[in-house]
């Protein structure tokens, strides 16, 4: 099997410094280029015939850095958030008609894609549910992707599921993410963890992924650069590339 040569974008920020050393100690990847905020993109894939690029910098620089991607001719694995159903049709056209495959997923960690599965199939059987997401202060989105996909996740396996009226004062009941009510924090000290908390009479059922290092991500990353290859067009999500 020929190497797989990788570029990573936003190689110096908080996840492209564990991901880059991830991707050097994988075997039959190659990263041939560390790309930064005011680089050009295309030109470096390019120069460095980068066969897929990974992602993760901005939620402001995504839409144009997987554009940028398939631009230069290369498959993409997006870790960034920040699109809209309209970014994602956008790009799913642009990759088809460029014949390469683009994986946009708000997570790596297997973990996170078992505790989704988890809670998709606890729904059917306790509907009354809420999510509650704890990250670092310097985490730009609120709610979280993984919290937005979890809810989708529940919504698609039991239509209407959630946390019932929302009542009290303005916020106080979270976002309404395809009715499941979604509570974010945001404190010094927190990486990334999840409570999906189901409530039934006599009883509370709580699925929770608690990530204790970025390590947990590298795994799914390289897992995804080698898989991503044989797709075309948009894939949603790690369990729809990986069919965990």
């Amino acid at each position: 099997m020929s190497t797989i040569r990788v570029a990573l974008a936003g190689w110096r920020g908080r996840m492209g410094q564990v991901v880059g050393p991830g991707l050097e100690r994988a075997e039959g990847l190659e990263l041939v280029a560390r790309v930064e905020a005011g680089d050009d993109l295309v030109a470096a894939c390019r120069a460095a015939r980068a066969e897929v690029v990974v992602d993760f910098t901005t939620p402001a620089a995504a839409v144009g850095n997987a554009r940028a991607i398939l631009e230069a001719g290369c498959h993409g694995v997006v870790g960034t958030t920040g699109f809209d159903a309209t970014d994602l049709d956008d790009l799913d056209r642009r990759a088809k008609a460029a014949g390469r495959g683009l994986l946009v997923a708000p997570n790596f960690a297997i973990g996170v894609v078992l505790m989704q599965r988890f809670a998709a199939e606890a729904a059917r059987w306790m509907p009354r549910v809420e999510i509650v997401e704890s990250h670092h202060d310097g985490k730009h989105d609120a709610p979280s992707g993984t919290a937005l996909r979890t809810a989708e996740a529940i919504a698609t396996a039991v239509p209407g599921a959630g946390g019932g009226p929302a009542g009290g004062l303005d916020g106080a009941r979270g976002h309404d993410a395809h009715g499941v009510r979604v509570h974010s924090l945001r404190l010094p000290g927190l990486l990334a963890h999840q409570d999906v908390v189901f409530g039934a009479p006599g009883e509370v059922l709580t699925i929770r992924h608690d990530a204790m290092s970025r390590e947990c991500y590298v795994p799914g990353v390289v897992a995804s650069v080698r898989a991503i290859r044989g797709r075309v067009g948009l894939v949603r999500g790690l369990e729809r590339l990986l069919a965990l």
